[in-house]
């Protein structure tokens, strides 16, 4: 499918799902999303919008496949922002050992990022094609 779509659950008040075209411009509009989704939530979104512009990129950079849009998920439970990527290139796994990047390398540094900004990330795939990076940040109590 290409083209967006905006999925919200309205028995779970902090669940959002929105499918986006693999281009800069998807990537960027994930980040945009984002911020103005936990924004309407009460929810601070400065490390967040963060986590999802790196980890867009990386969906249209490292998994992009032509036709297949990717999906950018975010739930709020129990103080915790679960945010999820999802693309259908399964076989081009991200480094999760905090692989050494070149000191001059202009890319590469996307998921040492995403590992400062967030509590706990990670890659699990399935079902085919699809792999999924997610990033958990613990939202400030009031």
């Amino acid at each position: 499918m290409n083209g967006e779509t905006i999925t919200e659950n309205p028995a779970a008040a902090h669940e959002f799902t929105v499918l986006l075209s693999p281009t800069r411009r998807g990537a960027r509009l994930a980040r945009l999303l984002t911020v103005a989704q936990l924004g309407s939530w009460g929810f601070p979104d400065e490390r967040a919008g963060q986590v999802v512009a790196e980890l867009a990129a990386n969906a249209v950079l490292h998994g992009r496949v032509p036709g297949r849009d990717f999906r950018l998920g975010l739930t709020v439970r129990d103080g915790t922002l679960r945010i999820e990527v999802t693309d259908t290139r399964a076989e081009r796994m991200p480094a999760t050992n905090g692989g050494a990047t070149a000191p001059l390398a202009e890319t590469g540094r996307g998921l040492l990022l995403v590992a400062v900004l967030a509590d706990r990330w990670g890659v699990r795939t399935g079902p085919t094609p699809r792999k999924t990076v997610w990033a958990e940040l613990a939202l400030p109590t009031s």
